[in-house]
């Protein structure tokens, strides 16, 4: 069939108008610029001072109570004494908090990386990090290297111990969710079952009062125990890191926070700038030299 010409140019400007529209609708469409350009989405999130945090404009900080020396000193986690108390002041202020803006919070050891929404922006309280508890929890990159190291009476038998076969017919105890009781349970593998307890100072109560032969915390605290909670203790010895990495303590954040990069960031700063070392020099004895359990 033949068309008209006027016919024909309608059909033809009829057709081209929709391609046209088909084109338009199939290509990509530009993408929000913070989105399409990552560093300046990251730039924006990580903004001094106004970070995506639970409470706008504040800091909500939280660790166990009470809360330990060497790393907290006094019980008082706001005063800025001790070395996580520090760690923690160093952070908000490269974040852009100042002091004022920190608000402190009280979590039990176990529950700040437990599965679930957390309360606070992010958790100091010596948590080891190990891609176990990634799983329910983020982490920020390691602000402390620890090792882990077991404390015995001087006149008992355990303080005699030179191995880690030494400690296998012992009674040994630990924190609740440690590392120091995951050291007892998957190194020494004891020939009893270690005695588990909620709070540090338990365990500790335990080893005075002869409940257990020995208990195992990380190397600070050990000092902290011997020099000032149980002067009749002693460092019996310390184990080696198990695997290619050091053992690290991390800053633990809700799962997918937003905020995790930024305070990776901040961390990785406070590292390369010298103020971990500077920290860990003025608040972690390193006076004793505790021997190598092999």
């Amino acid at each position: 069939m033949h068309l008209a010409p006027r016919a024909l140019r309608r059909a033809v400007a009829a057709a081209t108008i929709g391609l046209l529209a088909t084109a338009v609708g199939c290509a990509p469409q530009p993408e929000d610029k913070a989105a399409a350009t990552p560093s300046g989405s990251a730039s924006k999130t990580c903004a001094k001072g106004k970070l995506a945090t639970k409470t706008s404009g504040k800091l909500t900080i939280a660790t166990d109570e009470p809360a330990y020396e060497p790393w907290f000193k006094d019980d008082k986690p706001a005063n800025g004494k001790g070395f996580e108390s520090a760690v923690a002041y160093a952070v908000a202020k490269q974040l852009g908090y100042d002091k004022s803006a920190v608000v402190w919070q009280s979590v039990p050891f176990n529950k700040a990386f437990a599965p679930g929404e957390k309360t606070f922006d992010f958790d100091i309280n010596q948590v080891s990090i190990s891609n176990e508890r990634k799983k329910a929890v983020d982490f920020s990159s390691g602000y402390y290297d620890v090792r882990q190291a077991v404390i015995a009476l001087k006149d008992s038998k355990a303080a005699k111990v030179t191995s880690i076969a030494d400690l296998k017919g012992l009674k040994l105890g630990a924190q609740v969710g440690t590392t120091s009781l995951n050291y007892i349970s998957d190194v020494v593998k004891p020939s009893q079952e270690a005695a588990v307890y909620s709070k540090n100072d338990q365990a500790i109560s335990a080893l005075k009062n002869g409940q257990v032969d020995a208990i195992v915390t990380d190397l600070p605290t050990a000092f902290y125990v011997t020099a000032a909670q149980v002067t009749n203790a002693k460092i019996v010895g310390q184990f080696e890191n198990q695997g290619a990495k050091p053992e690290q303590f991390g800053l633990v954040l809700d799962k997918g926070s937003d905020v995790t990069s930024c305070v990776t960031s901040a961390v990785d700063a406070l590292r390369k700038d010298g103020t971990l070392a500077k920290l860990e020099k003025q608040w972690l004895s390193d006076a004793v030299d505790a021997p190598v359990l092999k």
